[in-house]
């Protein structure tokens, strides 16, 4: 494959119009629109539960979910890529916006269609080619990424699939065609990609910019007033989903004292609650917990559950290694832990598992405080009938999106960004698309 800005210079003269045609058509591939297609989509959901253990009926749902943010950007393009004239007597003056080049995305595998697609549609759109290197545990989304913008028409080579060792993606990154990356993944990932972006000789060093989203411990409080039912249901699926293996995925809950011991309660029953979470091969219907992904995550969460219990924390449900109904797999059991502290690895760092930490407060300014107490900052979750409360407490809260009485979702129409080590960068809604433009300014004595 070749990391060319042929294909590129190309593509930045086709008109907007034609660029939103070619990526309606890459909607209309992953709707089925033909028989060949809804096969090729079929197979794309396969592979994705194949390649990292996800329900195939959810590998489905993400194709919808991927749609719904292609289609908001694509409808979102025409005023975020729009040029500004500012009138002034005797001159032309005008904002332009030219892209940046060759787009780089560097995608995870744990959503593996949703995250790339946050850096794809944005970057064709606006006028870039794009090479995406998905992780070496979910190659075959990228490929089926690429597969479908061939099958919308597009020129060949805009967006292209590489397979490759981290030394190669290393070299793509500081390949002079590259003019902007956008990485999705872990902390130390991040660095890697932010090192080779800017290493080289001083004569060889490049400036381009580079969006990345890392780590989260994401929070929900309950409040005193809170919909207790919702609360419970709202933390438990944020905890559990794709076995906890979601960026913005619940892994810290903080209650009000006055609601505390009936959130464990009711908490604890759900998670066992019967067909609720049920582990097995993720080609079987019945299944709602695929195994883990990577083979370290069963270390990691088991040394949380082990330490937050030598520490005095208590296991509700859960908290060790298994395998399914045959005695296959890499699981780990739906885990409930109550009375944790923040000297716990289960609460300080990540466990990116189905692994809820619940702990008591005494009231909202506890809450912040212990929301913010933490490295990472990508949302925040209150649950609380009271709008005023939710208002107040949002700006306080170290998060790049606070929701009240819900979580786990990415609304395409805001953007998506976060504090600390969950990186740098912002994606989705119209400021997502400033990263793959550059702005030239039109001076014209008239």
């Amino acid at each position: 494959m070749e990391i060319s800005s042929t294909v590129q210079s190309k593509w930045s003269n086709v008109p907007l119009s034609e660029r939103i045609a070619v990526c309606k058509r890459f909607v209309q591939v992953w709707e089925g629109a033909s028989e060949s297609d809804a096969a090729f989509v079929e197979r794309a959901a396969i592979d994705i539960s194949c390649q990292m253990g996800k329900p195939v009926h959810y590998a489905r749902g993400e194709v919808g979910g991927m749609l719904e943010r292609a289609n908001a950007m694509i409808d979102m393009a025409p005023d975020a890529l729009v040029s500004e004239d500012l009138p002034k007597d005797g001159f032309l003056r005008r904002v332009v916006k030219e892209p940046v080049g060759v787009v780089v995305v560097v995608a995870p595998w744990n959503y593996p269609l949703l995250t790339a697609v946050n850096a794809l549609m944005p970057a064709i759109l606006s006028g870039n080619s794009v090479v995406i290197k998905h992780s070496e545990r979910s190659p075959l989304s990228g490929d089926a990424l690429a597969e479908a913008f061939r099958r919308a028409g597009a020129p060949e080579g805009l967006v292209q699939s590489l397979h490759c060792s981290h030394d190669v993606t290393r070299s793509v990154l500081q390949h002079p065609a590259t003019g902007f990356v956008s990485f999705t993944g872990s902390v130390a990932g991040g660095r890697s990609v932010f090192q080779a972006v800017s290493a080289g000789s001083s004569s060889s060093q490049r400036f381009i910019d580079t969006t990345v989203e890392l780590g989260g411990k994401d929070a929900l409080y309950v409040a005193s007033d809170g919909d207790l039912e919702a609360a419970v249901a709202g933390a438990v699926d944020g905890a559990m989903f794709n076995a906890g293996q979601s960026c913005c995925g619940i892994e810290r809950a903080y209650v009000h004292e006055s609601l505390y011991d009936e959130f464990l309660l009711r908490a604890a029953a759900l998670v066992q609650k019967e067909g609720e979470y049920v582990l097995g091969d993720p080609m079987n219907s019945s299944t709602t917990l695929g195994p883990m992904a990577q083979a370290n995550s069963i270390g990691t969460l088991h040394s949380h559950v082990e330490q937050a219990e030598r520490m005095g924390a208590h296991i509700l449900c859960g908290g060790s290694p298994t395998h399914d109904s045959t005695g296959l797999g890499r699981f780990f059991q739906p885990t409930l832990i109550a009375g944790c502290t923040h000297e716990m690895d289960c609460v300080k760092d990540e466990s990116f598992g189905p692994l809820l930490s619940v702990m008591r407060v005494k009231d909202d300014e506890d809450a912040i405080l212990k929301i913010n107490d933490s490295q990472y900052g990508l949302t925040a979750a209150l649950f609380t009938t009271s709008v005023d409360r939710a208002l107040s407490m949002a700006p306080r809260i170290n998060t790049g999106t606070v929701f009240m009485n819900r979580c786990d979702y990415l609304d395409p129409e805001l953007p998506w960004s976060g504090h600390g080590n969950t990186g740098k960068g912002v994606s989705l809604s119209t400021h997502g698309f400033k990263s793959f433009s550059r702005l030239k300014g039109f001076h014209f004595k008239l």
